[in-house]
């Protein structure tokens, strides 16, 4: 029981360390807030999220393998391929903006120039669109967790 219970906590830090992390790059992507300093910092608090993200994928897996229910309760659920669903299309939808701020922070070191009001916008959007997906996961966690969908 120790153990399910360290599993548990060590997934849900990290997705709470992932949920803060995108939050906070929805609250910096903004054009009216856009400056060199906001650039640097965009991108080390998507490496974080990254690495968050990674860490409630590796935890999730181990909660599988370890956990008191065992691979053969959790990956018969269909509501488990609908958060790993959702979450894949998380990480696809975050590529574009990771790959975005390298480059705004590569081209400020290089130029001391900001990216465009435009670039900006977008980069917003595909960042909003994640946290609304991630905020739909715990909807089917819930469910999950409760035998729905056996």
């Amino acid at each position: 029981m120790t153990l399910e219970a360290i599993l548990a906590y060590l997934h849900l830090l990290a997705i709470l360390t992932m949920v803060v992390f995108i939050a906070s790059e929805a609250a910096l992507c903004r054009v009216e807030w856009l400056n060199a300093k906001v650039v640097e910092r965009l991108a080390r608090v998507d490496m974080v999220y990254g690495i968050a993200a990674v860490a409630v994928l590796v935890t999730g897996i181990v909660r599988t393998v370890w956990g008191v229910k065992g691979t053969a309760w959790y990956w018969t659920n269909p509501l488990l391929h609908v958060k790993v669903t959702l979450f894949v299309i998380v990480g696809i939808l975050s590529i574009f903006p990771t790959l975005t701020f390298l480059r705004w922070r590569r081209q400020l070191r290089a130029t001391g120039a900001l990216p465009a009001e435009a670039e900006v916008k977008k980069t917003r959007k595909l960042v909003m669109a994640q946290a609304h997906l991630i905020a739909l996961i715990p909807l089917f966690a819930v469910f999950l967790a409760r035998g729905f969908g056996k």
